[in-house]
């Protein structure tokens, strides 16, 4: 990766002071022990209380990785939010984060990137082009997800039992302005097949169901669906070929990777990465069973824990791969 690839200078985490067991959810859907955790393979997730916010965690991230990149919000440029679900429509969230932060009275801009699961990938991209074009020197990549607030548990409480909330956070700093500790990001890259478009949705909030001529539809909406089928159909599919172009475009090949660190959509989907994707599974970083599926801060999450952990070492290779709804896969490779 050239020596002027952007990089990853602080890292943070933040996750929700509830660690709920699906043993407890057995007992409030009346249901067998065991039961829920047979269902959907997690076997707990942090949920976010009622005194507990979208900004608030997103804040908490991303003071630790200011402190982790040795920085203030004085040296940020550029704030980037990415999730798939905001606070609300309209404003960006990631204004609201700004002035969490104690930053309203600062000029640098800040917008949101939806790109649902890879929503946080994404706009590590963004700052990295960001970077290139020599428009900022530190970007703060923030990411926060409340997925617990409209689940299924009715409907279909195996998909439901599969998401956590949690927050994570990157400064990305241009080539010789961070520590030189930090990961190099590039390889980036994406692909959308757009005929899986129905198949994860949360179809209330926007423009297709008006709330005001029709309530009720707005409020059988407001739930997330999703149709597991067709979503394996789709990247079981393409995921063999998108990983071979993607390692293709960053010069290396699959015995090169050190460590993959995957979306943790479900443990089946884990699987499924590891065996279409001819890594072998002691690289592959594997916590959704104890974590859930946090949607855009899974990926994020999930490399902090893998550093906090002590996997994440110098000399490194590390893929950064996921799939969202839409449907999309991308990948970008860390060097560390």
């Amino acid at each position: 990766m050239p020596a002027t690839s952007p990089v990853l200078s602080g890292f943070g985490a933040a996750l929700p002071g509830a660690l709920v067991a699906s043993a407890e959810i057995d007992v409030r859907l009346g249901k067998p022990q065991g039961w829920l955790e047979a269902a959907c393979g997690v076997a707990s997730r942090h949920v976010a209380g009622p005194q507990e916010t979208q900004e608030g965690l997103a804040a908490a991230a991303a003071r630790e990785a200011m402190h982790d990149a040795g920085i203030t919000l004085d040296d940020i440029d550029l704030l980037l939010f990415g999730a798939s679900v905001g606070r609300q429509p309209i404003p960006a969230t990631a204004a609201l984060i700004k002035r969490e932060l104690g930053g309203a009275r600062l000029r640098f801009p800040a917008y949101d990137v939806n790109a649902t699961c890879l929503s946080a990938l994404v706009a590590l991209d963004l700052a990295a082009l960001q970077l290139a074009a020599g428009r900022a020197r530190h970007i703060l990549v923030v990411t926060s997800e409340i997925a617990s607030r409209a689940l299924p548990w009715n409907d279909a409480a195996e998909t439901a039992g599969l998401f956590g909330d949690g927050a994570a956070a990157f400064v990305v700093s241009a080539a010789g302005a961070g520590k030189p500790a930090g990961a190099r990001f590039g390889g980036f890259h994406m692909e959308t097949y757009a005929e899986g478009y129905e198949a994860c949705t949360l179809a209330s909030g926007g423009t297709a169901i008006d709330f005001h001529k029709n309530p009720v539809a707005f409020a059988r909406n407001a739930y997330f669906r999703m149709d597991g089928k067709a979503l394996y159909r789709i990247t079981a599919a393409a995921l063999p070929g998108f990983l071979d172009r993607l390692l293709e475009k960053s010069g290396l090949r699959r015995d090169k990777i050190d460590l993959v660190v995957p979306h943790q959509a479900s443990p089946h989907a884990l699987a499924h990465v590891i065996r279409r994707g001819g890594f072998a599974p002691e690289r592959i970083f594997d916590r959704v069973r104890t974590i859930g599926n946090q949607v855009a801060a899974s990926i994020p999450v999930a490399l902090c824990m893998a550093r906090s952990e002590g996997l994440v070492q110098p000399g490194m290779r590390i893929l950064l791969i996921g799939t969202s709804a839409g449907v999309s896969l991308a990948g970008a490779i860390l060097e560390t």
